[in-house]
């Protein structure tokens, strides 16, 4: 027998096995962990509100890849940030469009447009150039007086890139400071620097050390565009675990997999209790 409810014909147990997700925007918006953030390269007007209309639920932030936000016709640019902030979701460009305003000196016009257009966050990294201390703490409280989200982003995107984990928790300490929402860690839209290989296996001892060093895993974002990647920070953090880089036609597989609803993840869903199952 199935028990209709007003949130839809699905049982809570069959929406959430896992029972540690909730279902909806509001339940969503109410969840401090597990955070999913989607990487954006350039997708079309309809192909965006179709991902916002099936996954919106289940997006917390989508990233403008790398420069892009700069190439799109700006009515277009305007109208998918809108689309996304009804929803709840911040929109955000890539972190590698300020590192080009830094270089260029144009950092006040950066965050001018960011503001114009309807951005709510910002990516403050350095995967391509090197801030220092003073100038990755100024940009950080400059969006922050804004009235931006901060994530900001640790490590480089060269092939072979690795983690220094105590360097990233000196850095992270001194972002989380000077106003950053989450710390990133940086692992690109392929996933084969930072933490993984160029395979894109994941570093377990790397991983290990580095949770020891920051347990509290609830303020860090793990960039991890590939599946087996989830899998792995699912199983070890558990089904909040904020992750990023996710491509949009994976959010639905990649919330069923936080959910118990794949098999990669199926051993996470609780037992029944006595009497729960009705025939």
């Amino acid at each position: 027998m199935m028990i209709m409810t007003p949130r839809g014909a699905w049982t809570a147990p069959l929406r959430d096995p896992a029972g540690e997700r909730g279902s909806l925007r509001e339940d969503v918006a109410a969840r401090a962990g597990g955070k999913t953030m989607v990487i954006d390269r350039g997708v079309g007007w309809h192909a965006f509100c179709d991902l916002i209309d099936s996954a919106g639920d289940y997006i917390d932030i989508v990233k403008l890849a790398f420069g892009t936000s700069v190439l799109y016709p700006e009515d277009l640019l305007i109208r998918k940030i809108a689309c996304a902030r009804r929803r709840g979701i911040s929109v955000m460009p890539g972190g590698t469009l300020l590192e080009t305003a830094v270089r260029l000196g144009a950092v006040a016009a950066f965050f001018d447009a960011v503001c114009a257009l309807g951005f709510d966050a910002v990516e403050v990294s350095e995967g391509t150039i090197e801030l220092g201390r003073r100038r990755r703490n100024a940009l950080i409280r400059e969006a922050r007086a804004r009235g931006l989200n901060v994530f900001s982003e640790y490590g480089k995107k060269e092939a072979g890139a690795a983690i220094d984990p105590y360097e990233l928790l000196t850095t992270a300490e001194a972002d989380w400071e000077a106003g950053a929402a989450l710390v990133t860690i940086e692992a690109r839209e392929s996933g084969t620097v930072g933490m993984f290989d160029g395979e894109g296996r994941p570093d377990r001892a790397l991983f290990e050390r580095i949770v020891r060093l920051i347990p509290d895993t609830d303020r860090i974002m793990w960039e991890a565009p590939r599946k087996e990647q989830q899998v792995f920070l699912i199983r070890e953090i558990g089904p909040n675990v904020h992750l990023g880089n996710i491509a949009p036609g994976d959010v639905l597989t990649l919330e069923a997999m936080r959910r118990g609803l794949r098999n990669d993840t199926f051993m996470m869903q609780k037992e029944p209790a006595l009497g729960d199952y009705v025939i």
